[in-house]
C-alpha cells in the first residue's frame, strides 16, 4: 500500500471509528502477526495502522471473491491453500527472508465474538522460519455490520475500535521432538498466546457495577438479561435502575464499605439486591442458608455483619425461622417491607442516577464480596474477593470458553457459593448472556424440564447434581444444551458415560476454590482431556511443593489476578490475612502433565498414613462408587495405636461387607491398606448445599455414635 494512501486511510479510520493502536512500539522488524478475526474490516485496520508493509496471508477461496479482489491491489498479500504443502513452504521462505506477515490463526471470522479454533499453521511457519509471533487484539470491530455476528452482537455503524499489539513471543519446542507431536505442542503455545492476549486486553481492572453498566451500554439497555421462575425477565435497564432504587433504600442505616448479609435464594430480586449494594459501595456477604443457625451466626460475627437482608416468603418456605431467631440481635431487613417503602422520590432519584452514569464509589482493588468456604473439613473461612478478582476470573474464562450473547445460562447452583455466584450469575450478566436463576439444584425432575422449556444452552453443576438430572431427565430435555461445566467435586466416569449416551453431551470438568474467585483450570470444547480438570487459566502461575510420602505430584499453589485479597481476620493487618506473596495454597495434591492438564490426586487433609504408607481417601471412595454407583460413601481416618490411623467408612448402603470390598479391590490391583477397617451404615450421608460430602458432619456423626 502506498504511504500516502496508508496515511489517508489511517486518518479516515480514526475519524469514523476513533481507531487507536497501542503497543506498536514493541513490534519487531521480523515477525508473524497473529490477530483475532472479528470482521471484514480487520485487514484494512491492520494495513493502515501497522508500520511498514506487512504481507497478508489470505485463503485462496477468499481471494477469489469479486469484492475482495480489488482490495488486494492495495496491500501486499499472499494466497495460502491449506491443503497445498508447497503453499506453506513458500510462506516459510517469505518469513525467513525477513518479511513481517499477518496470518489470522482462526482462519475465519468468529461466529461467537470470542476466540474460535486456533490453527497450528502460523505456529509451524514461525517455528520453521525462526520468527517470533506477535498477537494483536482487535476490539470493537465485532460491532461493525460486516461480521458473521448478526443477531448475536448488537450492530453499530461506527463503533469505537482499539488495536493492541502484544509483546513478541518465541515458540520453544525441543529439537528432538518431531512430527505430529511437535506440531501439537507448537499449536498449544500459539493457543496460549492468543488466549492470554484476549485476557490481558479485556479491561478487567474495574468494578462490578461499572462493568454492569458498560455491558448494558454495549448490549443495549433494552436487552432481557435476568429471569427467574416468575417468568418476568429483567432488562439491563430494569436491573440497573432497580439496583439504584433498591440500593438507595438498603444503604439506609449502613455505611460505605460495610458488609451487609444477603440471606436470599436464586431469584432475580437477589441479583437486584446484590448490585444495589454494589451501587452504594456496600459489600454483599453471601450467607449460606443451608449451613445451619450456628454457622450463619459465626459467619456474621467474622464478617462484622450488622444488617441482614432477606425475605419473609423465603424464610417461611425455607423454614428458616430458627436462623432468624439466632441472628435476631442484628438488624433484619425484609425485601417485602422495602418494596412497600419505595416511593416516587426513590424512583426519580434512581432515574437521575441512571442518567448520570457516575463512576462507582468503589475501586477495582476494593472488597467486592465476602464468601464463606464450604467448611467440608473444618470451620468455614470468610474470603474477601475484590472487584478485579471476580471480573478477572470472568475474563479468564471468556478467553478459553466459547460463549456468546446467543447463549442462555440456567443456574440452579446457589449464589452463596462461588461457583454459582461467578459462573452461574455474574459471568453471564456481565457478558451479555441471558441468565435464568432457579432456587434449588436438588429438584432433579424440575431442572431438566426447565432447561427444555427455556432452551438453555449452558449449565453449571456438580457431579452429584448432574447425576441426579441424568436419572430424572428425558433424553430430549437437554436438546439445546451445548456447554455443561462441572466443578466442586470429581466427575465420575458413570456420570460422563450417562450424559454422553443419553444426551450426547460431553461434560467439561473444571477446578477451583472460593479463594480463586473460583476457577483455576477448566477443560474446554477445544482442549479437553477426560480425567483431568483442564489447563490453568491465562494470567495464572502454578507451582508444586513436595509432600512427604507422596512420590507423584505435589501440593498445588497458584498465583494470579483472581486470587483473593485474603481471609477476614481481626488479628491481621487491615483485618485481612493475605496470601504470602500472592501465592494461594490449594491444599490439593495434583499432577500436571507436559501439556499443562491438571489431575487432582486428593486433598492433603484427605490422605491417611496407614502403616507408614500414604493412602488417598478420595481414591477409596471413587472405587466404592464404581462398585455401588447408586450409593454415597465417605471415608475418614481415625487414630489407631498400632497403625497410626485406621480407615472408617460411612455409607448410606445398608448392606456393605468388607469381603465384597476386598474382592473388588483385589480385582482392581489395589493394596489391602486401602480396605476400610470399620463400616458404619447411616440412613443419609451429610451433604453440603453444593452437593459435596460434609466431612466435618460425618466426623461429628461418628464421634457421637462412639460416645
Amino acid at each position: 500500500m502506498p504511504s500516502f494512501l496508508k496515511l489517508i486511510l489511517r486518518l479516515l479510520l480514526r475519524l469514523l471509528f476513533g481507531t487507536r493502536i497501542a503497543g506498536v512500539e514493541t513490534l519487531p522488524d521480523h515477525a508473524i502477526i497473529t490477530p483475532n478475526h472479528v470482521s471484514y474490516l480487520d485487514a484494512v485496520l491492520l494495513a493502515a495502522f501497522l508500520p511498514g508493509h506487512p504481507v497478508f496471508a489470505i485463503d485462496t477461496r477468499q481471494a477469489q471473491r469479486w469484492w475482495i479482489r480489488p482490495l488486494l491491489k492495495f496491500v501486499d498479500s499472499y494466497p495460502i491453500d491449506s491443503a497445498n504443502p508447497m503453499s506453506m513452504k513458500t510462506m516459510i521462505k517469505l518469513v525467513a527472508s525477513g518479511k513481517t506477515c499477518v496470518i489470522f490463526p482462526e482462519g475465519r471470522l468468529t461466529r461467537t465474538g470470542t476466540l474460535m479454533k486456533i490453527y497450528d499453521g502460523p505456529a509451524m511457519i514461525a517455528d520453521r522460519a525462526r520468527a517470533p509471533i506477535v498477537p494483536v487484539r482487535i476490539a470493537g470491530a465485532e460491532f461493525f455490520p460486516l461480521t458473521h455476528l448478526k443477531g448475536i452482537m448488537p450492530s453499530r455503524l461506527f463503533p469505537r475500535i482499539q488495536l493492541t499489539v502484544m509483546p513478541a513471543r518465541t515458540l520453544h519446542v525441543a529439537d528432538d521432538i518431531k512430527g505430529r507431536r511437535r506440531r501439537q505442542m507448537l499449536g498449544n503455545q500459539l493457543y496460549n498466546a492468543m488466549s492470554d492476549m484476549m485476557f490481558q486486553t479485556s479491561g478487567y481492572r474495574t468494578t462490578l457495577f461499572d462493568e454492569l453498566r458498560r455491558t448494558a451500554r454495549e448490549q443495549g439497555y433494552g436487552r432481557a438479561i435476568l429471569e427467574d421462575t416468575n417468568r418476568s425477565p429483567l432488562t439491563y435497564k430494569r436491573l440497573v435502575l432497580g439496583a439504584h432504587v433498591l440500593g438507595g433504600r438498603l444503604s439506609l442505616g449502613t455505611q460505605a464499605g460495610e458488609a451487609v448479609g444477603l440471606l436470599l435464594p436464586n431469584v432475580a430480586a437477589t441479583g437486584v439486591a446484590f448490585f444495589g449494594l454494589q451501587a452504594t459501595g456496600r459489600i454483599p456477604a453471601m450467607l449460606n442458608f443451608t449451613a445451619g443457625a450456628s454457622n450463619i451466626v459465626a459467619a456474621c460475627d467474622i464478617a462484622h455483619v450488622a444488617t441482614v437482608v432477606t425475605s419473609r416468603k423465603f424464610v417461611e418456605q425455607g423454614r428458616l425461622e430458627p436462623v432468624i431467631a439466632a441472628i435476631q440481635s442484628r438488624r433484619i431487613v425484609y425485601l417485602e417491607d422495602v418494596r412497600q417503602q419505595i416511593g416516587l422520590t426513590d424512583k426519580l432519584r434512581g432515574l437521575h442516577r441512571l442518567k448520570q452514569n457516575r463512576p462507582s464509589l468503589a475501586r477495582p482493588g476494593d472488597r467486592a464480596v465476602i464468601l464463606f468456604t464450604s467448611g467440608s473439613e473444618g470451620t468455614p473461612k470468610a474470603v474477601a474477593l475484590s472487584h478485579q478478582n471476580i471480573i478477572g476470573n470472568i475474563r479468564q474464562i471468556a478467553a478459553r470458553v466459547s460463549f456468546s450473547p446467543a447463549d442462555k445460562v440456567l443456574n440452579a447452583l446457589p449464589v452463596f457459593h462461588s461457583f454459582g455466584l461467578t459462573g452461574g450469575f455474574l459471568l453471564p450478566v456481565l457478558s451479555g448472556v441471558s441468565c435464568f436463576l432457579y432456587p434449588s439444584p436438588l429438584h432433579y425432575r424440575i431442572v431438566p424440564e426447565l432447561a427444555y422449556d427455556i432452551d438453555a444452552t449452558a449449565m453449571f453443576g456438580t457431579d452429584s447434581f448432574l447425576a441426579g438430572y441424568a436419572r430424572a431427565a428425558a433424553p430430549y430435555d437437554f436438546r439445546r444444551l451445548r456447554l455443561v461445566v462441572a466443578g466442586a467435586e470429581k466427575v465420575r466416569d458413570e456420570t460422563r458415560a450417562t450424559w454422553m449416551e443419553k444426551f450426547g453431551i460431553r461434560i467439561l470438568e473444571g477446578y477451583g476454590a472460593t479463594e480463586t474467585s473460583p476457577v483455576i483450570a477448566v477443560n474446554t470444547e477445544m482442549q479437553n482431556r477426560t480425567g483431568t480438570t483442564g489447563r490453568l487459566l491465562p494470567g495464572m502461575e502454578a507451582r508444586l511443593r513436595p509432600v512427604e510420602g507422596i512420590e507423584t505430584g505435589g501440593r498445588l499453589e497458584v498465583r494470579g489476578p483472581n486470587v483473593m485479597l485474603g481471609y477476614l481476620d481481626d488479628q491481621a493487618p487491615g483485618g485481612l490475612r493475605a496470601p504470602e506473596e500472592g501465592w494461594y495454597d490449594t491444599g490439593d495434591i495434583v499432577t500436571i502433565d507436559p501439556e499443562g492438564y491438571i489431575r487432582i490426586e486428593g486433598r492433603v487433609k484427605r490422605f491417611a498414613k496407614i502403616a507408614g504408607e500414604m493412602v488417598a481417601l478420595g481414591r477409596i471412595e471413587e472405587e466404592l462408587r464404581k462398585l455401588w454407583p447408586d450409593n454415597k460413601f465417605a471415608v475418614i481416618a481415625m487414630a489407631d495405636a498400632r497403625k497410626g490411623e485406621q480407615l472408617l467408612l460411612v455409607t448410606d448402603r445398608a448392606e456393605t461387607s468388607r469381603a465384597a470390598i476386598a474382592d473388588h479391590f483385589k480385582s482392581r490391583g489395589l493394596p489391602e491398606l486401602m480396605l476400610p477397617r470399620t463400616i458404619r451404615p447411616v440412613e443419609k450421608l451429610p451433604l453440603l448445599g453444593t452437593g459435596k460430602t460434609d466431612y466435618q458432619a460425618v466426623r461429628d456423626l461418628v464421634t457421637k455414635a462412639e460416645a
